[in-house]
């Protein structure tokens, strides 16, 4: 199976990384593009192959994931469509916002598209993926594929601009919790890289708990807090300075601004 990423930026980068790293895709298989072609000098010397443009890059392929940036999009769709192959391509768009009715539109060839939402966990085959499309074979080809870099969810396409900000986006709003707890480390006295390490870890262990158990986050919260102890103490304050809300806020109005980008 060869493979094209069009549009070699965090996300499409991150894929590439994520594919050699399972094993299961070699990458003088996965095509690479960008617009400024300088740039992928380090992933040339990796072994990747660096198309000319992306007309080269789709003819040697049979999946092409389409990772360009939403006002990016109409013009690649455009350069692509003389070159593909009904019978030989599988579009696979992780272009935030664009249905598949407005891909296909823009394209004007009848051939599966599938829209995929990987964040950048993918690059160490940590990615939670969500998946739509209404060709069967091509979704179960992307499940198949971006299993090997993470989970996937099958999901409605009215759900994909949501999964784009409670997944993709996500990664940063989980991140900036993190760093926010490695800060109330070093206030209370831990070194800035001991403070992060644990604030890592026990986000880590927090999620395998619920991954691995099944459990709701409350019941674990329940299980850490005591009468009167410090854990309900901090977790209050915290709720009162709208710590819950926030975070809700946050990915209902990324969700809002995800709807907008690509019309």
């Amino acid at each position: 199976m060869k493979i094209s990423i069009l549009g070699v930026g965090n996300i499409g980068s991150s894929i590439a990384k994520g594919l050699v790293s399972s094993k299961d895709f070699k990458p003088k298989n996965i095509f690479l593009t960008r617009k400024r072609r300088n740039l992928l000098e380090d992933y040339e010397k990796l072994g990747f192959s660096i198309a000319a443009d992306n007309k080269d890059a789709v003819k040697n392929s049979e999946i092409v994931i389409v990772a360009v940036t939403p006002q990016q999009l109409d013009g690649v769709l455009n350069e692509i469509k003389d070159v593909l192959n009904p019978v030989k391509h599988k579009i696979l768009s992780v272009v935030s916002g664009a249905s598949i009715k407005q891909i296909k539109e823009q394209l004007g060839v009848d051939l599966p598209v599938v829209r995929v939402m990987p964040n950048t966990a993918i690059a160490i085959r940590e990615s939670m993926t969500c998946i739509s499309g209404d060709n069967e074979e091509a979704v179960s080809l992307s499940v198949k594929i971006f299993d090997k870099v993470g989970k996937c969810a099958i999901i409605p396409e009215e759900h994909m601009v949501p999964a784009t900000a409670l997944c993709a986006c996500g990664i940063a709003f989980f991140m900036r919790a993190i760093r926010a707890a490695s800060q109330g480390g070093i206030e209370i006295g831990f070194h800035a890289d001991e403070a992060l390490f644990m604030a890592a870890q026990t986000a880590k262990g927090a999620a395998a708990m619920l991954l691995d158990a099944g459990n709701h986050p409350e019941r674990e919260v329940d299980r850490v807090t005591t009468p009167q102890g410090c854990t309900i103490t901090g977790l209050n304050n915290m709720e009162h300075s709208g710590f819950s809300s926030a975070l809700i806020k946050g990915i209902v109005s990324s969700a809002e601004k995800a709807k907008t980008l690509y019309s």
